[in-house]
């Protein structure tokens, strides 16, 4: 007996002779592959409408902040090509194993691609380490925040200051009055809920170390901000609070780049959507495009068989 999980539609019909689909972690639909169709499971892949509530935006994207073309990793991404602009929210979807993390990742300096070339306020900038991206303006809230984004063991003033250090030292002494006082004014516009900034980020909630790591990058004052699935594994509240600030960032003027596996939240925030697959960039939305039969079918590569 062979269990095979995977979005991959051709694989799926090819070799699977029943079919179980989960959505929200719930079981939504089962039976044999010969009596479903691309289309039905797209659907049950789908399931809801957008349902939740997002804070209400007006889309006037300023002057392009970052460009990218031809950025390619020899066994992530091929090929991939964005312009973002001032005060713009531009989503990336995909399935599991599309490159979209993999590519952000490269961007931000943590791997080398193969070629490629980054702009940024129309002049072009070499990004080979996390360092650099940050000293151009670019800062990356990873996915896995307990282990690549915040500091376990740290105070939460200490996580928010870290990358800022150069701000709240003289002559390579730190100053604990300017560190408590930049970690609070950042910690107070997200809205972090903890007893105090000398807290262990490891005993915060998942939501509220989510806001630590937001604000440790949003202290170093980007220009451009890449949010890797921000509220995944956080309650509904602070999904909100979460929104609420990205909307508050783009309405600034700064360039966010969200990449997403939920479609609501996709749907909810996104002024454009790239869709990803295989590493590959395979649709674009404008915001009025937006559909989530469209997101579906692009990143699993049945967009022809639809039409």
């Amino acid at each position: 007996a062979i269990l095979f999980i995977s979005h991959k539609f051709d694989e799926i019909f090819r070799i699977a002779d029943r079919y179980t689909v989960f959505r929200d972690g719930a079981l939504v639909g089962e039976g044999r592959i010969a009596d479903v169709t691309q289309d039905e499971l797209v659907r049950m892949m789908v399931g809801r409408s957008v349902d939740q509530i997002f804070p209400r935006r007006d889309h006037r994207p300023g002057e392009a902040v970052l460009e990218v073309a031809g950025y390619s990793h020899p066994t992530e991404f091929e090929d991939v090509g964005f312009t973002l602009r001032r005060g713009e929210i531009l989503g990336f979807y995909g399935l599991v194993g599309a490159g979209r993390s993999e590519f952000m990742q490269a961007l931000f300096g943590i791997t080398r691609p193969s070629k490629g070339r980054v702009r940024i306020d129309g002049r072009d900038a070499v990004i080979r380490s996390p360092a650099e991206a940050v000293r151009a303006g670019i800062v990356y809230v990873p996915e896995d925040r307990g282990r690549q984004g915040a500091v376990i063991g740290l105070p939460i003033f200490q996580n928010v200051t870290l990358p800022s250090l150069a701000r709240t030292s003289r002559h390579g002494f730190i100053r604990l009055a300017e560190e408590f006082a930049l970690a609070r004014e950042y910690t107070e516009r997200l809205d972090l809920r903890a007893a105090s900034l000398d807290q262990d980020v490891g005993n915060l909630s998942g939501g509220n170390q989510q806001k630590v790591v937001i604000a440790k990058w949003l202290a170093t004052q980007p220009r451009v901000i890449i949010l890797d699935e921000p509220t995944k594994g956080i309650d509904i509240g602070s999904k909100a609070a979460v929104h609420e600030f990205m909307a508050e960032l783009a309405g600034q003027g700064l360039a966010v780049v969200m990449v997403s596996s939920e479609i609501p939240e996709i749907l909810g925030m996104s002024d454009r959507v790239i869709v990803m697959r295989e590493g590959r960039i395979v649709a674009e939305f404008n915001r009025d495009e937006l559909a989530p039969e469209r997101l579906v079918r692009h990143a699993a590569g049945i967009a022809e068989a639809a039409a």
